[in-house]
């Protein structure tokens, strides 16, 4: 099993980090978890393409984690030929809805669609890469998950755990993915909790935000529902995890001296293995 970083930045843009997104190759199955700014652009440099991915989980409904949804769904359909499996999303409430407002009949990106399969010339560029007319309206199956439901797939499974972030705002999710191969655990965006604990417990490898380093989180007043180095420490040790991986970090962790500092934060409080994630991480499992 491998896992590929495709965003582990915030929603500030920075030249290295910009968003949350990963991708995790299993046999023949291509999971996406989170689906923020650039992902499938990303996901093309890194060698993959749009039609591979066949499950999508969405940890909330921040933009930095579901901003580029709409490109990865539309070019997913447009290059899918003549048919393509429905891809499947799974997230917290709204997720159904969230999707249908993006590229339902009444959707956002309609007036695209229908143009896509109405025009003559655009109806020729489906056929040539295979399609048969009529054209299809584009498919998904969204699924709404809590806390404790779980999504099997061939070989795979998922488990949604509680994640403390914006409630009641928006929900928040955790997943915890279990092959033969190992587990990985996905915190999304949280502050420390029992509930991510749990789900995380015995996993090979926790993904978790790092916000910042963890004094300046306190001085700034940002900390709440949000880990920094120690806290995603923390959480790892009572897990029992073997490997933390610290993402979804702000612009002050682009700076070298601080990337050091914040993984000797999180090394002071947890004995395993502590890696600092930049855009492209590949990391496999087991």
């Amino acid at each position: 099993m491998k896992v590929l970083a495709l965003g582990v930045g915030t929603p500030t843009p920075t030249v290295n980090n910009w968003g949350s997104s990963f991708v995790v190759e299993y046999g023949d199955s291509k999971l996406m978890f989170d689906c923020g700014p650039a992902a499938t652009d990303r996901l093309v440099r890194a060698g993959g393409y749009p039609t591979e991915i066949g499950h999508l989980f969405l940890t909330h409904l921040h933009f930095d984690h579901v901003v580029d949804l709409p490109a990865l769904l539309l070019s997913r359909w447009d290059q899918g030929g003549h048919y393509l499996p429905p891809i499947e999303i799974v997230g917290p409430q709204p997720t159904d809805t969230f999707v249908e407002d993006l590229i339902g009949r009444q959707g956002a990106f309609r007036h695209d669609i229908e143009a896509r399969i109405g025009f003559p010339g655009s109806q020729q560029v489906f056929m040539n890469r295979g399609g048969v007319l009529p054209r299809p309206w584009p498919e998904t199956n969204s699924t709404v998950v809590a806390a404790g439901d779980s999504y099997e797939g061939d070989g795979w499974r998922v488990t949604a755990g509680h994640a403390q972030h914006v409630q009641p705002y928006l929900d928040s999710l955790a997943y915890r993915l279990e092959t033969d191969s190992g587990s990985v655990v996905f915190t999304g965006d949280t502050g420390p909790c029992d509930e991510v604990v749990q789900l995380a417990t015995g996993a090979d490898v926790l993904y978790s935000m790092c916000w910042d380093l963890q004094g300046d989180m306190r001085r700034m007043g940002e900390d709440n529902g949000q880990t920094g180095p120690i806290t995603a420490g923390q959480m790892a040790a009572a897990a029992g995890v073997g490997t933390l991986v610290l993402v979804h970090h702000g612009p002050n962790l682009d700076v070298d001296e601080h990337r050091r500092q914040a993984i000797e934060e999180a090394e002071s409080v947890f004995d395993g293995r502590v890696v600092f994630a930049d855009e492209g991480l590949a990391l496999d499992v087991g």
